[in-house]
C-alpha cells in the first residue's frame, strides 16, 4: 500500500495580507498528479487543513474542489484537525463523507477507532489523533491528571496500541499533530504550549509502523518511521528557498517498506532582497524575482519617500519592506522594535501622527480609544 503524507495546508493563510488562496489551490491540486503518477492509495492531512477555526466560503471552497480531485483518482483521502483547525467543524458530515472515500478524524473519544484499508498483505490501521488540547483533552480521554501535550498524547497512544493488539497481523499509521521532540521549528507555525508543556518525546509514538506528524512546517525526519511533512507552500520569508515535498510511503507484508520525499511544485517563489531602493529598482540581477514575493530590506541611509509603491512598480508581488539602514538605527531600530512593549493606543497615536505630519489631537486619541475599545470586546465576544 502507497500512502502520501502531507500535513499543514493551512487553506486561507495569507502572506502579510497577501491572499495565496489562488497559490494554494495550485499546489494541492498538484498532488493529484503525484497520486496518479505514483499510484497512491490513501493522501493523509495530519493537522491544520486550515488557517483558521472559522474558514472563508472561499476556504472551504478550495479545499471542496482539492480533495474532490484526489478522490477522482481512486484514492482515499484520510484529515485530521490541526490547532489551527475546529474540530468539530472539519468533521461535520464525517460519516457520510466516508462514504466517498473522505475520512476525517475529528472526535478524540474515539481516536483509537482506525480507517480501516486493505491491500494484497491484509490490513491496514490508520488512526487519526487530532490536535489534543490537554485542558479539554484530559476530560475526554478519562484522564483527569493528565495535564501537558506529553501525556494527553501518551493516553490518546495507549487507546491507540490496545486497539491495535486486538487486530493481529495489521499494519499501522498514525497522524498526529504535535511538537515532537528532535523537531526544528519554523517563523510560521503558531507555538501549541497553551495548556501545558508543548513538546512531546519521540517515544510516546512507539509501537505503530508509521507516524505522519504535522505542525511544524520544515520536512524532516525523526526517525525512519516517523516524519514531518512540512507545509505544502512557505508561509514566512524565513522559508524564502526551501524546497517543499510530501512523503511517499510504502508498507509491505512486514510494515514499513520503503520511505521517499516528492517533491511539490512552487506556483510562487519567495525572495528576500537586501539594498539601497535605486539598487533594488536598478539591479539587473534581481530581475529573476520579479515576479516572487518579495521581501525588501532597505538600506538606504535615510528613509526613502513613497518605498512600497515604488518597488511594486518593478515587483508587483512585493508585500513587505523593512528599512534597516543607518537611520533606522538611531531612531531606535526597526519599526517592530521601537513599537514593542508600547500600548495599542499609543502605537495607533504615532501612526496617525506620522502619516499627517502633526501630532493626534486629544479628541482623536479619545476617538482610537474608543474604537480600540470596541475591537477588544468584540475580540472577547468570539
Amino acid at each position: 500500500m502507497r500512502l502520501l503524507h502531507t500535513s499543514d495546508w493551512h487553506i486561507g493563510r495569507t502572506l502579510h495580507g497577501t491572499d495565496l488562496l489562488g497559490e494554494q489551490e495550485a499546489v494541492l491540486s498538484g498532488l493529484v498528479a503525484v497520486v496518479t503518477a505514483e499510484r497512491v492509495d490513501v493522501v493523509v492531512v495530519a493537522g491544520d487543513v486550515y488557517d483558521r477555526a472559522v474558514p472563508s466560503a472561499d476556504a472551504t471552497g478550495v479545499l471542496d474542489r482539492v480533495v474532490g480531485r484526489l478522490l477522482a483518482t481512486g484514492a482515499k483521502v484520510v484529515l485530521t484537525p490541526g490547532n489551527h483547525d475546529s474540530a468539530r467543524r472539519l468533521g461535520t458530515f464525517s460519516g457520510l463523507l466516508s462514504a466517498a472515500g473522505l475520512h476525517v478524524r475529528a472526535a478524540t473519544p474515539r481516536l483509537d477507532e482506525p480507517v480501516l484499508l486493505a491491500d494484497e498483505h491484509g490490513e491496514v490501521a490508520v488512526y487519526g489523533i487530532p490536535y489534543l488540547e490537554p485542558e479539554i483533552a484530559r476530560h475526554e480521554l478519562g484522564v483527569p491528571d493528565a495535564r501537558s501535550h506529553e501525556a494527553v498524547l501518551r493516553a490518546a497512544m495507549d487507546r491507540v496500541r490496545a486497539d491495535l493488539f486486538l487486530r493481529p497481523g495489521a499494519r499501522s499509521v498514525v497522524l498526529a499533530h504535535a511538537f515532537v521532540g528532535g523537531g526544528v521549528a519554523s517563523e510560521s507555525e503558531r507555538d501549541i504550549c497553551v495548556g501545558g508543556v508543548d513538546l512531546v518525546p519521540a517515544e510516546v509514538f512507539d509501537g505503530v509502523d508509521y507516524v505522519a506528524l504535522g505542525h511544524l512546517h520544515r520536512p524532516q525526519t525523526l526517525s525512519a518511521r516517523m516524519r514531518y511533512s512540512g507545509s505544502p507552500l512557505a508561509y514566512s520569508f524565513g522559508e524564502a528557498g526551501q524546497q517543499k515535498q510530501a512523503w511517499l510511503v510504502e508498507l509491505d507484508a512486514a510494515g514499513l517498506a520503503a520511505v521517499r520525499p516528492v517533491p511539490l511544485p512552487t506556483p510562487r517563489p519567495l525572495s528576500v532582497l537586501t539594498g539601497t531602493l535605486e539598487e533594488l529598482l536598478g539591479e539587473p540581477a534581481h530581475a529573476a524575482a520579479e515576479q516572487h514575493f518579495v521581501s525588501a530590506r532597505l538600506t538606504d541611509p535615510a528613509r526613502p519617500t513613497d518605498p512600497m509603491r515604488r518597488l511594486r512598480e518593478r515587483f508587483p508581488h512585493c508585500v513587505h519592506l523593512d528599512w534597516t539602514g543607518a537611520g533606522a538605527t538611531a531612531e531606535g531600530g526597526s519599526y517592530q522594535e521601537r513599537m514593542r512593549g508600547r500600548s495599542a493606543l499609543d502605537v495607533a497615536g504615532e501612526f496617525v501622527s506620522h502619516v499627517r505630519g502633526v501630532p493626534a489631537s486629544a479628541a482623536e486619541r479619545e476617538l482610537l480609544a474608543r474604537a480600540l475599545g470596541a475591537a477588544d470586546r468584540a475580540e472577547a465576544a468570539r
